[in-house]
């Protein structure tokens, strides 16, 4: 029986080409690179998830802690998300949801969803969801974490993908500097990390992938899932549970 793999990620993880999928959709990375591998995927994500919400399920999800007992394998697939343009703060902007009652909440939602590519434009991507610095910090604890609840686990992770999205006006500014503080965090602690933008960069930026401009067509996740299965094949093989 091959590793069990558990997945930490954001949309991108289980977005196909229409929209969201169930997490046992097989043409999904996670589970195409568990295939690969023999064996299976648990994912563990949420829409617009960043390296905040990944120590946040750590934290408080009882069905991560079970799951940590069975699995051969963790892969920390998070980070786009932090680095895309957020012309609101982030408490007000997942805050909005909350707004009641429920006709002064959409005519609100509809008019940051117009004015959002204009003020990433505008404000040339800054801020950003997640600053690369509390991206790293979290990910840095969420390693702590793992290594000592399972000193023997086996941790990957990936550097933030590439996007079109009209709905962030195309902008990209806080990438270049949160890859390479991402790449220096892998290199200080070990990690291996996967280089998303030459996997599925021509993917995303071609137009191949889902109309939004950010994420994968099942070409791109089959991609991904194999390029993943390769970094896991060395050290993913099933060994005795924590």
């Amino acid at each position: 029986m091959g590793p069990r793999l558990l997945v930490f990620g954001d949309s991108l993880s289980f977005h196909g080409p229409e929209g969201p999928c169930a997490a046992d959709e097989p043409r999904l990375w996670p589970n195409v690179a568990a295939a690969a591998l023999g064996g299976s995927a648990d994912l563990v994500a949420g829409i617009g998830w960043t390296a905040r919400d990944v120590w946040w399920s750590l934290t408080g999800d009882p069905r991560v802690w079970a799951d940590l007992h069975h699995a051969d394998a963790v892969v920390l697939a998070i980070g786009s998300m932090d680095t895309l343009p957020s012309p609101l703060p982030t408490y007000l902007r997942t805050g909005l949801r909350y707004l009641r009652p429920d006709p002064v909440r959409r005519v609100v939602r509809k008019a940051y969803l117009a004015a959002q590519p204009r003020l990433s434009v505008a404000l040339r991507g800054r801020p950003a969801v997640l600053p690369a610095r509390l991206t790293v910090q979290y990910l840095d604890t969420a390693v702590g974490a793992l290594r000592v609840l399972r000193p023997e686990l086996p941790i990957f992770g990936w550097l933030p993908s590439v996007h079109r999205a009209a709905a962030y006006g195309g902008v990209h500014t806080a990438r270049p500097a949160a890859t390479a503080a991402m790449a220096a965090w892998g290199a200080r602690t070990g990690i291996p990390l996967l280089d998303l933008e030459a996997v599925v960069g021509e993917h995303v930026l071609s137009g191949a992938g889902n109309p939004d401009g950010m994420h994968w067509g099942w070409a791109g996740h089959a991609a991904v899932g194999e390029a993943m299965s390769v970094l896991l094949a060395p050290v993913a093989a099933p060994g005795p549970v924590g």
